[in-house]
């Protein structure tokens, strides 16, 4: 690839490093637990489900927790599953019973991806007559360490998460490893070590199998978007004789190529981008009628941000979060327009709907509280992946990345250590091919205009997986249960009577 891309998305590129949802599949240490030695108590507990509004932890969460139809338990889980009897903690549920008892099939566990994304916020969310929702108890939940789940990884406070935010870009490598162990030391001081330890995908996966036998299910089915099919990948791999079924939307990288899948993300969202720019030409659009020159206009406008934020009531609307609302708005073009309505406030140097757009990304309330979603993706990454510890492989990726990407642009502080080579805990995964031998048939869904999961991402854990693929043409991220009758409809026959198309299919 020779074509040199344009500052703004070697910017957005940093951003998607950091927080894209980019990971990949990963061998855990020891063997898998195929049996229930020391952990029966677990498997055979009885769950208690009542009223939702004491889980909640935030403003978003307590509106959510508040509506009909909805309930909450917490299931018990060791802290440390080498070490059953030595401690436990709890994982938050949230349960929509089936309004079709008598036609019921059974619970479907659902996980929104991330890492960090609530689950029970996701299912509280859903649209109750949505078509799973007749036959399936959907039951959501927050990850160990996430969300409503005790205790949760906690690093920065309100205040310190609002100070990074506005931190200038383009400071010196040191500056910004300084930075990444202040992160790591607050993380490991206000969530602890043995939490730290223990909250990666695999003990995730360990205890969506104990959830598995608390709802007195032999088989699990399993939906799981975005990261969350990392999630069932890696359940696959270590119970594939416990699955019913599976839907996995929006594959996260199988190969396991960190630069590469980087890369891969990087261009979806330039695409999105381009896509965006075609659609915002045939409007009153800020950054001109020609798509060729729209990525340099959007830079011309947010770069006076880096030298001095704008003033949007009592807060500030900075550089990174212009970056990062046009990132947010990328990820479906049910958000074009509210992005267009914040260019052309940018125009009249109003930031009220990009700051907006940055704080749904990032997980900031109205009332200035977040969600920590952006501390447990730093987490759970840290324990699931091996840390990059020295800047020779920094750099040496850096020139790949030039590579791949024909820019040469790269943002100073990519060249810096990140928070996972300070990791006070050691991570449980290698990259390795999923290994799902007993699994089977599963459906993957893939999306052709997805950004943050990329369309062959899909193809590739269908391949992996020997799975169904079904291709859905449109510019979102993931697809299923979004009102898109084709594939609602090959979902749920799947989902509920097992029927895969005899071929991969498109809608």
């Amino acid at each position: 690839m020779t074509k040199r891309r344009s500052r703004v998305i070697a910017a957005l590129f940093a951003l998607i490093v950091v927080l894209s949802t980019s990971t990949s599949y990963a061998r855990i240490d020891g063997s898998p637990i195929a049996a229930r030695k020391g952990l029966s108590r677990f498997y055979e507990q009885v769950l208690s489900w009542g009223a939702c509004q004491p889980y909640a932890t935030d403003t978003k969460s307590k509106s959510l927790f508040e509506r009909e139809g909805i309930q909450c338990a917490r299931l018990q889980v060791p802290l440390d599953y080498e070490k059953p009897d030595a401690g436990t903690i709890t994982v938050a549920l949230l349960r929509r019973t089936a309004s079709e008892q008598g036609r019921r099939v059974g619970s479907l566990v659902v996980n929104p991806g991330g890492p960090g994304g609530s689950g029970m916020a996701h299912v509280a969310n859903m649209q109750p007559n949505n078509p799973v929702s007749k036959r399936f108890d959907v039951v959501g939940f927050d990850p160990r360490g996430v969300g409503a789940s005790q205790p949760r990884v906690q690093c920065l406070t309100d205040a310190e998460r609002d100070a990074q935010r506005l931190r200038p870009k383009g400071e010196t490598a040191n500056a910004v490893e300084t930075e990444n162990r202040y992160f790591v030391d607050k993380c490991t001081e206000r969530s602890g070590i043995d939490l730290l330890r223990n909250v990666g995908t695999r003990d995730v996966v360990r205890d969506m199998d104990v959830l598995r036998g608390a709802l007195r299910e032999q088989k699990l089915s399993y939906l799981g978007y975005s990261y969350g099919t990392r999630i069932g990948t890696l359940y696959a791999e270590m119970y594939p004789r416990n699955v019913r079924a599976m839907v996995l939307d929006g594959a996260v990288e199988v190969n396991g190529d960190k630069v590469a899948a980087s890369a891969r993300q990087a261009q979806g969202f330039e695409e999105a981008f381009q896509r965006f720019a075609g659609w915002c030409a045939q409007r009153d659009c800020p950054i001109g009628k020609d798509t060729s020159t729209a990525e340099s206009k959007f830079r011309q406008m947010i770069d006076p941000l880096k030298k001095t934020p704008m003033q949007v009531g009592d807060r500030k609307l900075s550089h990174s979060d212009a970056n990062t609302a046009i990132i947010q708005a990328m990820y479906s073009d049910r958000l074009w327009e509210t992005a267009l309505k914040g260019l052309q406030e940018l125009k009249q140097n109003k930031g009220n709907t990009l700051l907006q757009l940055a704080d749904q990304y990032l997980g900031r309330a109205q009332d200035g509280t977040y969600s920590r979603i952006q501390d447990a993706f730093v987490a759970i990454r840290c324990v699931d992946e091996p840390p990059i510890k020295d800047r020779a492989t920094l750099e040496s990726n850096r020139r790949r990345l030039l590579e791949l990407l024909g820019n040469d642009t790269i943002p100073t502080d990519e060249t810096a250590l990140g928070p996972c080579a300070f990791w006070p805990a050691p991570h449980t995964s290698e990259p390795h091919p999923p290994n799902v031998n007993g699994l089977p048939q599963v459906l993957v869904v893939s999306t052709t205009g997805d950004p943050a999961t990329p369309y062959q991402s899909g193809v590739d854990l269908a391949a992996a997986l020997g799975a169904r693929l079904l291709t859905y043409n449109g510019n979102q991220h993931t697809a299923f249960l979004a009102g898109i009758g084709c594939v609602d409809g090959v979902g749920t026959n799947y989902l509920v009577d097992l029927r895969l198309p005899e071929t991969d299919s498109v809608c």
